[in-house]
């Protein structure tokens, strides 16, 4: 009899790095794809772990390799520390994201940490991870990978977005599901923050002092990747070379940098969608609780835009690489061609035993 139930940890550590997600969850295949979370929780990073993976770009090959172990180490520490918190038994996997240092996929680079055999071996549990980099293998853009759970789990909304790192879109189409990166979002709100002492921007609070700058608001919607047409997807590696040289170069108070980048956003988000009232959009990823990006994005949509429960919130992702993992244990597809623009559809990720 096939096996249809799984009790499994899902693991996603973000760009904006707030911290690792954690999300126990039961899964059922039975009929259509049926989740539980548990439990769920987040880990938030040091400011030692912060500044190590902010800064992991730019390592010569032997201290990324240190990195990666070392950050093994630690993701192993927290997961089990999860799992007894939680009193956690009978998993059938671990389905681990990793933290990504670089994607530059046009060059055929992806790279995630923290997905070393020894992540098994630690736990004593089997371990799905390591899932962008067979795409990318294949000619896809080794994301966004969320799609396949949005269409599983969240197939009765027309659009899911995501406000996290950054903002990505997925959709039914004519041609199978498709999904794509939108804009930086958290990476700038936060980066800007940072240097004002706060990790966080609360319910854009300070965005919603500041002005729009014209000058800059132009220039941002005029850069040529907003004009791509999907598959498109976005790295730090942009942010860093182009987003934050082009608005330094302002020389703007940050609260006017906020407000000119959320409205940046807004626009981006509501050129991606019908804006049709009857159009329902999921919102999750941390943006989600920045109410004036919302109100902003409301202001240039129509649609209908659902703020779920702050558990889905905060966990989606997390769930959904947790999906992704028992997808890949099932040997079903994971990753859908018409989203990364790989040649296939295929059942990516790593399977390590312990």
């Amino acid at each position: 009899m096939e096996k249809t139930e799984y009790r499994v940890v899902g693991v996603m550590s973000g760009t904006s790095l707030d911290g690792i997600d954690l999300v126990f969850v039961e899964l059922d295949f039975e009929k259509d794809v049926e989740f539980s979370i548990i439990a769920s929780e987040t880990y938030p990073y040091s400011s030692d772990w912060r500044t190590s993976l902010n800064d992991a770009i730019n390592l010569e090959a032997i201290e990324l390799n240190k990195l990666d172990n070392d950050y093994t180490d630690y993701l192993s520490e927290v997961i089990l520390d999860f799992i007894q918190k939680n009193d956690i038994d009978l998993l059938d996997a671990v389905c681990s994201h990793g933290h990504t240092i670089k994607h530059r996929p046009e060059k055929g680079i992806t790279l995630q940490i923290g997905n070393l055999p020894k992540l098994a071996k630690t736990l004593n549990i089997p371990v799905v991870c390591d899932f962008r980099v067979q795409d990318v293998e294949l000619g896809g853009q080794g994301a966004p990978l969320v799609p396949i759970g949005d269409r599983l789990l969240f197939g009765d909304y027309k659009y899911c977005i995501n406000l996290g790192g950054f903002a990505n879109v997925s959709m039914e189409s004519g041609s199978g599901r498709v999904a794509f990166d939108i804009s930086p979002v958290n990476t700038v709100f936060n980066h800007y923050m940072r240097k004002l002492g706060k990790e966080y921007d609360k319910d854009g609070k300070l965005a919603r002092s500041g002005e729009v700058n014209v000058e800059m608001l132009q220039e941002l919607n005029s850069l040529k990747f907003y004009k791509k047409e999907p598959p498109r997807s976005l790295g730090i590696e942009w942010v860093n070379s182009l987003i934050l040289p082009l608005i330094d170069s302002c020389e703007l108070e940050i609260k006017d940098i906020l407000r000119t980048f959320v409205e940046h956003v807004a626009i981006q988000i509501a050129s991606c969608l019908d804006n049709e009232s009857s159009s329902g959009v999921l919102v999750t990823g941390g943006g989600a609780f920045n109410g004036f990006l919302i109100e902003r994005i409301k202001a240039h949509s129509a649609c209908d835009f659902i703020i779920p429960e702050k558990k889905l919130i905060d966990f989606k992702e997390a769930l959904i690489f947790a999906l992704l993992g028992v997808l890949k244990l099932r040997d079903e597809v994971n990753v859908l061609s018409s989203v990364t623009g790989a040649k296939i559809d295929h059942s990516s990720g790593r399977i390590y035993e312990p």
